[in-house]
């Protein structure tokens, strides 16, 4: 039996709320799917208020839709939001890389490398689902590096508004070896303090991506409607 995880109660919807961004962005649930609330009430051990109060929070992120009376799926965006989020995502990068570069500590170039060591492990190993959780760890280090709480903030909501698609996205060999080396240049541009190399070497990447990005919305375009899914995995419960 999986293990129980519990919940204050005051921060209930909250947590479910992250457990499930968390599921999206992790592909457990995929774009345009319909959220089954039963299975995860049943999941999470939960009543549907808490759990529709969550869901509340995830509409205003624009992760999820609520449709009346017909419960909730999960948002995908639209090739035009995408270009216009890689394009907002390209120029902060920039902007990250300029402060990150004048900012950050040797330990946090350090655990940037680490992270990125460990990458190439996964890619190597063909690991996509470890893989993408430490390029978001990445980007995420660098956002923090830059010290600027409020770019930190705007990026996380990009990022969590594309993460539902790179999740699902077909990633040939080809794609996956350039990302990687993308990030070995960054972390070598980080560690060198050059902001210069760094922005021009995340505006390459991030056009790398919003390939991916567009080549994944076309393959969603041309998949039937997704299915509800057995929704398993460690139940929580509200104290």
């Amino acid at each position: 039996m999986s293990e129980t995880v519990k919940i204050s109660r005051r921060a209930l919807h909250d947590e479910l709320a992250q457990l499930i961004r968390a599921m999206i962005i992790g592909g457990e649930l995929s774009p345009g799917q319909r959220i089954n609330e039963q299975a995860l009430c049943a999941r999470f051990l939960v009543s549907r208020t808490p759990l529709r109060e969550a869901l509340k929070v995830l509409s205003a992120e624009r992760l999820v839709r609520l449709l009346p009376n017909r419960g909730a799926v999960v948002a995908c965006i639209t090739h035009a939001e995408a270009d216009d989020l890689m394009l907002i995502l390209g120029v902060l990068m920039t902007l990250a890389a300029e402060l990150a570069c004048a900012r950050m500590s040797e330990r946090e170039v350090a655990d940037i490398r680490a992270n990125y060591q460990s990458m190439v492990e996964d890619f190597q190993r063909g690991e996509k689902s470890s893989y993408l959780e430490l390029d978001r760890t990445i980007h995420v280090a660098i956002f923090k590096a830059a010290g600027n709480a409020a770019l930190a903030d705007i990026h996380h909501l990009l990022e969590t508004r594309l993460g539902s698609v790179l999740s699902v996205a077909d990633t040939p060999p080809p794609r996956w070896r350039e990302a990687v080396e993308d990030h070995r240049r960054m972390v070598e541009a980080l560690e060198a303090r050059d902001a210069a190399a760094f922005a021009r070497i995340a505006r390459e990447h991030t056009r790398h991506q919003a390939e991916v990005v567009r080549q994944a919305l076309q393959a969603l375009d041309r998949k039937p409607p997704a299915r509800p899914r057995a929704i398993s995995a460690p139940s929580v419960s509200a104290e």
